[in-house]
């Protein structure tokens, strides 16, 4: 049986914009609360929802613990608690590691992994007792490796260690954990992609396949959450990553370099 959402309070990192926002709408349309989190409160009011939509906008650093904790508590206070979390926010760098200052993979560690720490902690007794559900947006990267984003491909990895072990804490009572690895998304986050030295990438990102639309994207992982899956692949080149990865480690380096070195070059 499909869990339904309705009714259900939804809290989101990242809403303001690309995927994130792509998810508020989707789990709106579903009938859920929405708890719309984003570093920047201003481009949340722009944000139009389904009439009859509970909605509560948030300013949130996800980097900042205390943010992390009073947005939690806002949204128990408006809607007695919490059902759903997704930890959607995340930055990326374009750069070889050995043109990257370590503060840079550092920033990336800090929104990406613990951005999604600190908001887990602060809901996971809703979570519990409301036998709820987290998402955590990761990558490809977070299972295989990537040529010229050292820092982002760590802090998808550590997702991924973070979210399975808590799934085997977390899942006995009641909580489902699921991660989502897309490839390539029309998002913002390649757009705004950090340099080795902080400022703005000014090269261009190399793709392989097709991009999908964040409205594409929101609708694939809206419907394994009604599954309750627990690993979400949405997409062929994720799928293909996936097993080539595992079965053919090298051949896979090699292919994903060839496709994607040429970024090595932009610096």
């Amino acid at each position: 049986m499909a869990r339904d959402f309705a009714g259900k309070t939804v809290v989101i990192t990242g809403a303001g914009g690309g995927l994130g926002r792509a998810l508020a709408l989707r789990f709106a349309a579903a009938g859920a609360r929405i708890v719309a989190l984003d570093r920047d409160a201003a481009v949340l009011q722009g944000l139009t929802f389904p009439e009859g939509t509970a909605v509560l906008r948030l300013g949130c650093d996800v980097t900042r613990e205390e943010d992390c904790v009073h947005a939690m508590a806002e949204a128990r206070r408006a809607f007695g608690g919490i059902d759903v979390l997704i930890n959607n926010a995340g930055i990326t760098h374009r750069s070889a590691f050995a043109d990257t200052r370590t503060e840079v993979i550092r920033r990336v560690m800090e929104v990406n992994y613990f951005g999604a720490l600190h908001c887990t902690h602060a809901a996971l007794g809703d979570l519990v007792a409301r036998r709820g559900m987290v998402i955590a947006i990761s990558s490809v990267a977070g299972f295989a490796p990537l040529v010229a984003r050292t820092g982002y491909a760590a802090s998808k990895h550590a997702l991924h260690g973070f979210f399975d072990s808590l799934r085997s804490e977390v899942e006995p009572q009641g909580v489902m954990v699921l991660l989502v690895c897309p490839s390539f998304i029309r998002t913002g986050i390649e757009r705004n992609a950090l340099a080795g030295d902080g400022e703005p990438a000014r090269h261009a990102q190399s793709i392989v396949g097709a991009r999908s639309s964040p409205e594409a994207m929101a609708e694939r992982i809206f419907r394994a959450a009604e599954a309750e899956r627990r690993l979400l692949l949405p997409d062929r080149v994720s799928r293909l990553s996936w097993w080539v990865s595992r079965l053919a480690p090298r051949f896979y380096e090699r292919q994903m370099v060839k496709k994607l070195g040429r970024e090595l070059a932009g610096k």
